[in-house]
């Protein structure tokens, strides 16, 4: 059965595109035959990549769709999901227009989508111990920090390197994902993962090469951290009430509301008594100081509970293979 759904697969390659004229021919050009639709999105490219898709690429395989107005890598995205549904598509692999990724890794992210093994793969430059020593160190230790808000936004403790865009999608999942809702700008991949959690889609990571040579991305993870930090947090919080209090109330969600009431009790009933006494130039009853730190060690505990349990959420069978 396997075997006869992988033979029917249809490959598609989404590519968005701006300010991609003199790389975008050279990247098709890459494309082998094991992949049967290319869609190109020209994202109101000023270099009018499109068009120059159109008139010098004789590929049968490739459609162009032309975005009215720039919306960034997430909205060409987007626009670039719905053709390849729209032409019967099995997997869609998102490939930049840059000739940073390299095509002939296609198939390691598809693989084990058609073998039922997951709903999306995604790139981790972070596998190679070698890879990692040879990143520049602000690179290294953004991609960190990031890598960390989006395991807590997301909920897929397993993953890393959550800026990676070298990623493949069941179509199937993809129909499940309210794309209308997607991140248009930098901030699409790590939204993408929180709404792929909501659905319970399984997410593997595909070890691949880092390459920095001649590259001027725009995204600085380092920068971006304090940027995205309140998305993550919004998508987090979206998340636990989803997750842990609308669809369902267990004792996670005990463990969650008893650990944060109870921190909050000894942050502030302690930073006030200490505050009061300070002022008044007196000692602490060992009351307070063993109320205050009883709370908040039951609190900590409780919430390491809560963590606990959220790993042990991470989706572990395809949902697409659950679909048929």
């Amino acid at each position: 059965m396997e075997e006869n759904r992988a033979a029917k697969a249809i490959i598609a390659v989404v590519i968005p595109a701006y300010r991609a004229s003199g790389s975008i021919l050279g990247v098709l050009s890459q494309i082998d035959d094991g992949v049967d639709l290319v869609v190109v999105v020209d994202d109101a490219c000023p270099e009018s990549t499109g068009l120059r898709v159109q008139a010098e690429c004789t590929d049968p395989r490739v459609h162009v769709v032309f975005n009215e107005r720039n919306q960034g890598v997430g909205g060409a995205m987007v626009a670039g999901y719905r053709k390849a549904l729209e032409l019967g598509t099995t997997v869609c692999v998102k490939l930049d227009a840059d000739g940073q990724m390299d095509p002939t890794l296609i198939p390691r992210f598809v693989q084990p989508i058609l073998a039922g093994d997951a709903d999306y793969t995604k790139g981790n430059r972070f596998f190679h111990v070698r890879d990692v020593a040879a990143m520049p160190p602000v690179r290294l230790i953004g991609n960190a920090g990031l890598s960390f808000l989006c395991k807590l936004s997301s909920g897929y403790w397993n993953l890393f390197d959550p800026t990676n865009g070298y990623t493949a999608i069941h179509a199937d999942c993809l129909r499940e994902v309210e794309l209308d809702k997607l991140e248009k700008r930098y901030f699409f991949e790590s939204d993408l993962l929180f709404r792929l959690h909501l659905v319970d889609a399984v997410v593997l990571d595909v070890p691949m090469r880092a390459v920095y040579e001649g590259e001027h991305s725009s995204l600085n993870p380092a920068r971006e951290i304090p940027r995205f930090a309140r998305s993550h947090v919004r998508n987090f919080l979206k998340r636990v009430f989803y997750e842990y209090f609308l669809r369902d109330f267990s004792l996670a969600s005990v463990q969650l509301l008893g650990g944060v009431g109870l921190l909050a009790f000894a942050l502030v009933h302690g930073g006030w008594t200490w505050a009061h006494n300070v002022v008044r130039d007196i000692e602490s009853p060992a009351g307070t100081i063993a109320v205050v730190s009883i709370s908040a060690i039951v609190g900590f505990v409780l919430l390491q509970g809560f963590f606990a349990f959220d790993y042990s959420r991470i989706p572990r069978r395809a949902m697409h293979r659950l679909s048929r």
